[in-house]
């Protein structure tokens, strides 16, 4: 008599290999630490006005002569300026970008930005593919530029934020200073003085 009951199925074992994926994982670690390593932070110096006792209102406020340039930040990307002191200046209304505040900023900074210009066209016909003497040539260049930023004739910004203005809004302005090689420049609070100014003269309210 035959048996009953059917033939038993030889189980499979399945088996994945993953010493390929390990390698994988491992190169790409490999190549984000490199990557972490060689990319250097890209910094941006701010001076910030001092809150030290013994200085007093005048001297914070002292930059406001006839080569200062305050700009007002505000909620909705209004951006607000006016030149030389307070009390005789007009504010006006413009906007970011190179129409905007960057064509008031070069038009104030104008001998700095030919100064640059040549600055650059010496850089370029003194290029060189030597190491060492490209080194030199780039030492030469961030030191010149520092002096022709900082210059006599040169404007000072007072970048105000008011507590309504995005980020964003105060980084571009900051992208700015260095477009239009303004090498001095501060960021202080909105003050009464300001709200009022920006009421009394464009009917608008400071948040």
């Amino acid at each position: 008599m035959a048996k009953k009951g059917g033939s038993k199925q030889k189980k499979m074992n399945a088996r994945v290999d993953f010493t390929p994926m390990v390698d994988m994982i491992m190169l790409l670690v490999t190549f984000f630490m490199l990557c972490t390593t060689l990319l250097k932070p890209q910094t941006m110096e701010i001076t910030m006005p001092s809150d030290k006792e013994d200085i007093k209102q005048e001297q914070k406020n002292q930059v406001q002569t006839d080569e200062a340039i305050t700009i007002i930040i505000d909620k909705d990307n209004q951006i607000y300026y006016f030149e030389g002191k307070q009390a005789e200046a007009k504010l006006v209304e413009t906007q970011y970008g190179k129409e905007g505040i960057r064509k008031v900023l070069l038009k104030k900074n104008l001998k700095a930005a030919e100064e640059v210009q040549k600055l650059k066209q010496y850089m370029a016909a003194h290029y060189t593919s030597n190491a060492g003497e490209a080194e030199k040539n780039k030492q030469y260049y961030k030191e010149h530029l520092d002096k022709i930023k900082k210059a006599d004739g040169t404007p000072t910004a007072i970048i105000k934020p008011s507590d309504a203005s995005t980020y964003v809004n105060l980084i571009d302005v900051l992208d700015e200073m260095q477009n239009c090689y303004i090498g001095r420049y501060v960021i202080d609070k909105i003050s009464d003085t300001d709200r009022e100014m920006v009421k009394t003269q464009l009917g608008r309210d400071l948040e």
